[in-house]
C-alpha cells in the first residue's frame, strides 16, 4: 500500500506567494535536450501494455533498453523489483535492468541497511552505471525521499542526478509513477488536497515540520510545496489527479506560480495514464487508461467574498485522453482524426443534477464534463461543491465559453472516449447547511407497476453472464469466461441486436468473439427487433413478426449462447414480448436452450432485462425524492429523474440487477426499488462497467469478472419511515470485486483468498471530511467506503449528500459489527478491495447555500 506522508511541508494559500530561492530553477538550462519523459499519474497496471511499450520503445527498444529503478520513494523494495519483473515480462534482459543504490533510508523488507546509500550518491561509480543507462524510471511512494536522495544537504545537485541529467540531455528516457511524477517539474507539489489548499486558515507562509499526527487531527491538508528535480521545464505536475480529485490543488499551486501561470499549462496526471514528454517536438502525448488535466492559470483572478476566504475565477481546464497531443510551447492541442467535436452536435440532451456525492451521476471529474456538461446540449453551466464537516466550503462553478469544446469517439470495443477543452472553472467561498426536512414539499410516488412473475424452473443448467456496460474488446476475462460457458471455441452464438439502433455494436462484439477464437460462421446476428436500423438499406422494423417465427425459434434452440447488446431495453422486451404480454416464440425457445445449458449473456441493456422486474430508468436522486413514474422518456428518463420499471425477461431469479452502477451512482435508485418491489431476503446487485456477474444456476453462487465491482444491497434487515419516504436505516452494503463470490440463496459471501483482512489491521488512521463532490477524494462509492471508512481506523461512519437547491439527502456510511474490508494487489501495485456489510442511513434533509 501507499506509504504515508511524513516529511517536512512547505504550506502557503492563495494569497502567498512561492519563495523564489526555495524554488529557484533545478537547471536553467535545458535548451536542446534529446531525451524524453513518461510521467504516469500513480496505479500504473502490469496490463497496461501502451505505458511500457512506449517507456522500453522510447529507452531503445526492447533488445537494447538498459534501465536503471531509482526505489529512493519507497519503504520496501517490493515495488522496484515489480517493475523489474514487468519490463522482463514485456521483453528486457533481466541483466540490463538495475535496481540503483539511491535512497536516504533502510528498506523494510531486507536484511541490509540501506540508508548508507545515501553516502553513495557522489560515489563514481554509480555515476559510471549510470551514464550506461538508456532510462531511469523512479518508483512511487514519498517524492521528498527522491529528492533529499539525490540532492546534498546545501541543496546541490549529487554527482547521481548531475548523470541522470547527462543521459537526458544525450538521449535517454527519464520516467517515474506516483511520487516519481511529482519529482519531474520544478514546482514539485508535496502533499495536500483541493479544499485544505483553498482554505486560507489553513495556510502558513513559514517553513513549518508537521508531522504524521498533526495531519491526522484535521479533514483536509493544507498545499504544500519543494523543490522538484525539473526535467520537465513547462509546467507544474500533480498525480493521482481524478481518483484523488487534485484539481484545486493543482491550481493553486499554479496560480501562485507567478513566473509559470502566464507561459505554461499546469498538468494533473490521472492514475494508469502518463504524459509522454518530447522535447524535440515540444509536445506532450496523451497514453494509457485516463486522461491529463490540463489548467490555464494565464487570466485566472483572485476573488474575495468574504473577509476570511478568497477564491479564484476565470480558470481554464481542459481534459485530454489518449492520443491526444499538448504543444506546451504554443499551448495548443491536437486530436486524432478520428475525434468528432461535440459542439454543436451533443448527443445528450437532460438536465443534469449538480455533483454533490456519491450518488451523482459521473461523479469523477472528467466524466461529469464529457456526459453531463460539455456533450449536453440542456446545460450551460454546472457546479459541485468542496466542504468540510461543519459546511465551510466552496462552490466550483463550470461554464461553456466561446472556445468551450468536446470531442468523442469509441475506444476499446465501444467504450466513449472524450477530450474537453476550455471549460470554464470558477471557485467561490460557500457555506452549506443541512437540517433534518421534518415535511418535505416533495411529491414522491410509489411504484403502480405490477409484475407477474416469470415461470420459475427448479432446474436450470444453463448460466449468465451479466455485464454493467461499457464492456472493454481487450477485457479478456469476461470474454472467455463467456465462451467457455457457451462450450469454447465451438460455441454457437447468436447476438440479439434489438436494444440498439445501429447494427455497430453488434458487430462489434462479433469481430470480438472471433479475436478470442470464436469461428465467424457460428456467430449470427439474429433479426431480432421492433424497429428501423440507422445505416441500413433494410428496414428493419419488419422483423417484429419474425418473434413468432418457427424458424427463429428453432434456431434459437440450436444456440449454446446467446448475447443481448446495450441499447435501450424497453426495445428488447419490445421484440422478444407479444402486444398482450406474453412471452414469443422466440422468447420461449431462449428459456429452452438456457435451461437446458446454452449461456445468456448482455451488456448494459443487455443487463438490465435480466431481472423480473427491470430498472429502465431514473436516477438516485430521482429515485429517492420523486419515486416512480409510469411514463418513459427515452434518454432524459435513462439519466435522471424518478425510477421507471417494466417487466423485464427473468431469467435472473434471485433479485433486482442493476448496471453502469458505478460511473451513473445508481445505487439509490437500486434501494429504492428493491424497498418497494423486491423480496427483502434477497440481494440486489448493482454491476460496475466493464465487469459482468457470472451466475452459475446449479451451484447458485455468483462470481466477480472483469475490472471494476459488483455491489451488494441487502434490506433485511431494514427500518423505514412509512410516513415519510426515503428516510431509512441500517441498509447493508457490500461490494465484491474480481474473484469474490456469493451464494444466492444464503447470502454468504467469499472472498478471494489472496486478499487480507483490515478489521483491526486498518492501514489508514485519519480524520475525514464528508464526500462532497467532483472535488472530494475516491468519488467512486467502493473507493470511498474502502479509504475513508473501512481501512482508516479513525473511521467509524462516513457521510456524503445528495441535494439539488434546498432539498437533498444525507448519507451516513457506518461500521457495522459484521463490517470488514479485504486488501491485496492487483494488476500491478493496485489497491483492490472488497467491503462487507457497511450499514448505510438515508436521511431527509432541507439545504441552505450561502
Amino acid at each position: 500500500m501507499k506509504k504515508k506522508l511524513v516529511s517536512c511541508l512547505i504550506s502557503f494559500t492563495l494569497l502567498s506567494s512561492l519563495s523564489t530561492p526555495l524554488l529557484a530553477k533545478a537547471q536553467e538550462n535545458t535548451e536542446g535536450i534529446k531525451g524524453s519523459l513518461v510521467i504516469a499519474g500513480g496505479g500504473v497496471g502490469t496490463s497496461n501494455h501502451d505505458i511500457y511499450e512506449k517507456f522500453l520503445s522510447l529507452a531503445g527498444g526492447k533488445e537494447k533498453a538498459k534501465v536503471g529503478i531509482i526505489p529512493a520513494a519507497s519503504t520496501t523494495l517490493q515495488s522496484s523489483e515489480k517493475f523489474k519483473e514487468d519490463l522482463v515480462k514485456y521483453g528486457v534482459n533481466s541483466d540490463s535492468i538495475q535496481i540503483l543504490p539511491v535512497s536516504n533510508h533502510d528498506f523494510s523488507d531486507t536484511q541490509k541497511d540501506e540508508s548508507t546509500w545515501k553516502n553513495q550518491v557522489n560515489d563514481k561509480k554509480l555515476s559510471r552505471t549510470i551514464k550506461g543507462l538508456t532510462a531511469v524510471w523512479f518508483v512511487g511512494g514519498d517524492q521528498t525521499k527522491i529528492v533529499d536522495s539525490l540532492r546534498e544537504n546545501n541543496g546541490n545537485d549529487s554527482e547521481a542526478l548531475k548523470a541522470i541529467w547527462d543521459i537526458y540531455r544525450k538521449g535517454a528516457v527519464i520516467g517515474g509513477t506516483s511520487a516519481g511524477a511529482a519529482i519531474m517539474s520544478d514546482v514539485m507539489i508535496t502533499g495536500g488536497d483541493s479544499l485544505g489548499a483553498f482554505k486560507k486558515s489553513i495556510g502558513n507562509k513559514e517553513n513549518k515540520h508537521v508531522n504524521e499526527n498533526q495531519h491526522n487531527k484535521k479533514e483536509y491538508e493544507p498545499l504544500s510545496v519543494q523543490k522538484g528535480l525539473g526535467f520537465f521545464q513547462h509546467g507544474i505536475i500533480d498525480q493521482h489527479m481524478d481518483e484523488r480529485a487534485r484539481l484545486g490543488r493543482l491550481a493553486v499551486a499554479a496560480y501562485n506560480a507567478e513566473r509559470d501561470k502566464e507561459k505554461n499549462f499546469a498538468y494533473g496526471v490521472d492514475e494508469d495514464t502518463a504524459m509522454v514528454v518530447n522535447n524535440k517536438d515540444q509536445k506532450v502525448e496523451v497514453v494509457g487508461r485516463s486522461g491529463v488535466a490540463v489548467l490555464d492559470m494565464s487570466k485566472a483572478k483572485l476573488i474575495s467574498k468574504q473577509k476570511v476566504r478568497s477564491g479564484l475565477e476565470n480558470i481554464k481546464v481542459s481534459y485530454l485522453s489518449p492520443g491526444d497531443k499538448i504543444n506546451y510551447h504554443l499551448k495548443s492541442f491536437e486530436f486524432p482524426n478520428d475525434k468528432v467535436e461535440t459542439k454543436g452536435f451533443e448527443y445528450y440532451s437532460f438536465n443534469a443534477l449538480p455533483a454533490t456525492g456519491v450518488f451523482t451521476p459521473y461523479g469523477r471529474l472528467k466524466a461529469y464534463l464529457s456526459y453531463s456538461f460539455v456533450d449536453n446540449k440542456s446545460m450551460k453551466s454546472a457546479n459541485s461543491y468542496v466542504y468540510d464537516s461543519k459546511g465551510s466550503g466552496y462552490e466550483i462553478a463550470f461554464q461553456k465559453d466561446n472556445d468551450t469544446n468536446g470531442y468523442w469517439r469509441y475506444t476499446d470495443g465501444q467504450k466513449d472516449d472524450y477530450s474537453i477543452v476550455n471549460v470554464r472553472m470558477d471557485i467561490t467561498p460557500k457555506t452549506v447547511k443541512f437540517q433534518p426536512d421534518k415535511k418535505t414539499s416533495l411529491t414522491y410516488k410509489k411504484p403502480t407497476f405490477s409484475s407477474s412473475e416469470s415461470p420459475a424452473y427448479d432446474e436450470i443448467k444453463g448460466n449468465l453472464l451479466i455485464a454493467g456496460g461499457a464492456l472493454g474488446s481487450s477485457n479478456s476475462s469476461v470474454y472467455d469466461k463467456f465462451i467457455t460457458l457457451a462450450g469454447g471455441k465451438q460455441a454457437k452464438i447468436g447476438i440479439v441486436p434489438a436494444a440498439s439502433t445501429k447494427f455497430d455494436s453488434s458487430n462489434q462484439f462479433k469481430s470480438d468473439l472471433v479475436k478470442y477464437g470464436v469461428k465467424a460462421e457460428n456467430i449470427e446476428i439474429l433479426p431480432i427487433s421492433n424497429h428501423d436500423f440507422k445505416g441500413t438499406s433494410e428496414d428493419e422494423l419488419i422483423w417484429k413478426t419474425n418473434m413468432n417465427s418457427d424458424k427463429l425459434a428453432q434456431k434459437v434452440k440450436g444456440l449454446t449462447g446467446i448475447w443481448f447488446v446495450g441499447g435501450d431495453q424497453t426495445l428488447i422486451t419490445g421484440s422478444l414480448r407479444n402486444e398482450n404480454g406474453s412471452d414469443s416464440k422466440v422468447l420461449q425457445a431462449i428459456w429452452h436452450t438456457y435451461k437446458n445449458g446454452a449461456v445468456l449473456g448482455g451488456t448494459s441493456a443487455g443487463a438490465a432485462i435480466m431481472s423480473n422486474t427491470m430498472l429502465a430508468g431514473g436516477d438516485s436522486y430521482g429515485a429517492l425524492s420523486y419515486g416512480f413514474t409510469d411514463t418513459y422518456d427515452d434518454m432524459a428518463q435513462q439519466e435522471g429523474g424518478p425510477a421507471y420499471l417494466e417487466k423485464g425477461l427473468g431469467f435472473f431469479q434471485y433479485g433486482l440487477v442493476d448496471q453502469h452502477f458505478d460511473n451513473k451512482a445508481r445505487l439509490g435508485r437500486l434501494i429504492a426499488t428493491a424497498y418497494e418491489k423486491g423480496n427483502k431476503n434477497q440481494l440486489s446487485y448493482g454491476i460496475d462497467e466493464d465487469t459482468a456477474m457470472v451466475v452459475n444456476n446449479k451451484e447458485k453462487q455468483i462470481e466477480v469478472v472483469g475490472r471494476g465491482g459488483i455491489t451488494l444491497v441487502d434490506l433485511a434487515k431494514v427500518q423505514a419511515n412509512d410516513k415519510f419516504p426515503s428516510d431509512y436505516k441500517n441498509i447493508l452494503i457490500s461490494c465484491i470485486t474480481p474473484g469474490d463470490k456469493v451464494n444466492i440463496t444464503t447470502k454468504e459471501i467469499v472472498i478471494n483468498p489472496a486478499k487480507t483482512s483490515t478489521r483491526k489491521n486498518e492501514y489508514y488512521s485519519e480524520k475525514v471530511g464528508p464526500n462532497t463532490g467532483l472535488f472530494s477524494p475516491h468519488g467512486v462509492l467502493r473507493k470511498f467506503l474502502a479509504y475513508d471508512l473501512i481501512d482508516n481506523a479513525q473511521s467509524k461512519e462516513i457521510k456524503s449528500y445528495a441535494f439539488n437547491q434546498n432539498k437533498g439527502f444525507e448519507l451516513t456510511f457506518r461500521k457495522s459489527p459484521e463490517s470488514n474490508g479485504y486488501w491485496a494487489y492487483t494488476d500491478g501495485q493496485k489497491d483492490d478491495y472488497s467491503i462487507v456489510k457497511v450499514a448505510l442511513d438515508i436521511k431527509p434533509i432541507n439545504v441552505d447555500i450561502k
